[in-house]
């Protein structure tokens, strides 16, 4: 039997259990209950929500991204180390405020958290769009990914369309049918997947091309220096793009709509022990960039459609391992992007549906909300694979690009919690100078200034105007008020 063969039957048997174990989560379940398909009910547990935020994060960009990157850029990769050791640290502190909350108010997502402590349903909508377009844009990453895994596994027999179509259909079913906790049990499985996957061959690879990490790393530190180094002469970033990217990526982390309302979906005490176990997860990154670092000075960057695909491509044709490596590196690639897949796709239909529609329709019942939420699982999702098709931008890229947006919820979010004095239409004003300037960089200026990145450029804008604006407006000065800051 072929290898690209083999590859196809291991990678459509692991979509078959992926469906299984996320419909199977499902039952038993109330299903017609708002408080279970969106937040479980409250009740995950530790190992739970250890896979479920792991999962969440750890996406298409750990198995194609961060190769790529370290492929294609070397030292400039190592932000991902830094700010998945850092970014989860804050949710220490304000993970169990959030639960208070969401528990007192009988919240879901992070729109209503805004609007019931500003008292102003303008700023929910305008959270609910901004977190559609920036999820909709990490979505994109997601199916680029799973896309490409097909693609170059079954050696260019399964096209670009339908392998993103076969992965992300999978993932629409379940989530749609179970919500969160079906996201949820997935996440499981697939956690334990990618993380054997991603040590046994990434070691496995560094090995075979060059002996040991030491003797890889002694090789590009004599041929290529610079390549080790950054804001030096011949690196390939310097040291401004490379600490804003950091710093846009550790406050942007826990405003991602997705990872902020996991809050609601246990308590304060298993929020803190998710905190400190969560570094183990990240250490299966480690081996996936040194596989990029391996491939340096092995792959002629002209044989590769993009550095996204250097994993795929290593184990396809420079090393020509067997056809049942390919399948389980593709499985690998597919958990990953799948485990992060599901949470944003169940949480953009949340803030759509309560930050957006419900705005408009005030008086919706339980019942129907639920089946617009449903619905929008489908119509996000179909959202996400037409930009997906016709987009062209590296998963790296994508990724950063849509973090600049998300990290304009941060003034917002911790004045919510900390500072009485901010208002409605300082939080307002900020968020959309924020967005329309990380935006106008993004897609418009050729440059930044000092090479910053346009969402942290975004944010200086957001906070200066929130602050100003906030100490010339009046606060609600309601009850709301009290009890998120007290909480």
């Amino acid at each position: 039997m072929e290898n690209w063969l083999i590859a196809l039957i291991i990678m459509v048997g692991y979509l078959v259990i992926a469906l299984v174990v996320g419909v199977w989560a499902g039952k038993g379940q109330d299903s017609s209950s708002l408080d279970e398909f969106a937040v479980a009910g409250g009740k995950l547990g530790l190992i739970v929500m250890w896979f479920l935020m792991g999962g969440a994060v750890f996406s298409a960009f750990s198995f194609l991204g961060a190769p790529g990157w370290a492929y294609e850029k070397g030292a400039p990769a190592y932000y991902i180390i830094i700010y998945t050791a850092f970014a989860i640290l804050p949710w220490y502190i304000i993970g169990p405020k959030i639960s208070k909350i969401g528990k007192k108010f009988n919240l879901y997502t992070l729109s209503s958290f805004l609007r019931i402590r500003y008292k102003s349903r303008w700023l929910g909508v305008i959270v609910g769009i901004l977190a559609l377009l920036a999820s909709i844009q990490y979505l994109a990453t997601q199916l680029t990914g799973m896309a490409h895994i097909f693609n170059i596994m079954t050696e260019g027999r399964i096209p670009f369309w339908l392998g993103g179509l076969l992965a992300y259909g999978i993932v629409v079913v379940y989530v749609a049918t179970g919500g969160l906790r079906a996201a949820a049990w997935s996440d499981v499985f697939q956690g334990l997947l990618m993380i054997i996957i991603s040590w046994v061959v990434g070691l496995a690879i560094v090995n075979q091309l060059h002996d040991s990490v030491g003797v890889m790393f002694t090789n590009i530190a004599t041929e290529t220096p610079e390549f080790l180094q950054i804001g030096k002469e011949g690196s390939n970033m310097g040291t401004i793009p490379f600490t804003t990217t950091i710093l846009v990526s550790v406050i942007g982390f826990l405003m991602w709509p997705h990872l902020f309302t996991k809050s609601y979906a246990t308590g304060p005490r298993v929020i803190k022990k998710t905190v400190l176990v969560y570094p183990i997860f990240a250490l299966f990154l480690v081996p996936l960039l040194l596989v990029g670092f391996a491939a340096k000075g092995i792959v002629d960057a002209n044989l590769i459609e993009s550095a996204d695909q250097i994993l795929p491509f290593l184990i396809t044709t420079v090393m020509n391992l067997p056809g049942w490596v390919y399948g389980l590196v593709g499985a690998g690639a597919l958990a990953a992007a799948m485990s992060s897949a599901d949470a944003i796709t169940h949480n953009a239909t949340l803030e759509t549906t309560d930050g957006i529609i419900r705005a408009i329709f005030k008086d919706l019942p339980d019942k129907t909300v639920l089946t617009i939420m449903r619905v929008g699982v489908f119509v996000i999702g179909g959202l996400a694979y037409i930009i997906t098709i016709f987009g062209g931008q590296g998963l790296i890229v994508l990724l950063l690009g849509a973090y600049g947006a998300i990290v304009q919820f941060a003034p917002g979010v911790y004045s919510a919690l900390y500072w009485r004095r901010a208002t409605a239409a300082g939080v307002i004003s900020g968020l959309v100078v924020g967005a329309v300037l990380n935006f106008y960089f993004q897609l418009v200026a050729e440059s930044t200034p000092f090479g910053m990145h346009a969402g942290i450029i975004g944010l200086i804008a957001n906070v200066i105007i929130m602050i100003v604006v906030s100490l010339f407006t009046k606060t609600a000065g309601n009850e709301e008020e009290d009890i998120y800051l007290r909480s």
